[in-house]
């Protein structure tokens, strides 16, 4: 029986996972396509917060959230400061953030949401 029940909230944890994170996209990217991103993860939550026992992956919405943080952290990977890259035609330079604050940012809210997921779980096989 706890086979079943946990097979049944992984789908559901992955979806909300991918609305999770459009919503986070859509957060940080709100000056570009961000409203657009924002728009499709309210329509997908909708259209999945409808269906029968999807609440078992809410979790995942919060896990979600954290890998656009993590993505960021990872595109600042060589920051804090002005980062150069030569090539054979020229050279260029970005500013780039600390990666620390978005790695530890994204990796709670991605920790915290397996936590929640195992946590209910575990809360619903001992029922």
């Amino acid at each position: 029986m706890s086979g079943a029940c946990e097979s049944s909230s992984r789908p559901w944890f992955l979806a909300w996972l991918a609305i999770g994170a459009a919503a986070g996209l859509g957060v940080l990217t709100i000056p570009t396509i961000g409203p657009y991103v924002l728009l499709i993860s309210v329509a997908a939550a909708l259209g999945v917060a409808t269906r029968r026992r999807s609440a078992a992956g809410l979790p995942g919405l919060l896990s979600g959230v954290g890998l656009p943080l993590l993505y960021v952290a990872y595109l600042n990977r060589h920051g804090p400061g002005t980062v150069c890259t030569t090539t054979a035609t020229g050279q260029s330079c970005v500013d780039e953030w600390s990666p620390w604050l978005w790695l530890a940012a994204g990796g709670a809210l991605l920790l915290a949401g397996a936590v929640w997921s195992t946590a209910t779980d575990r809360r619903r096989r001992s029922k």
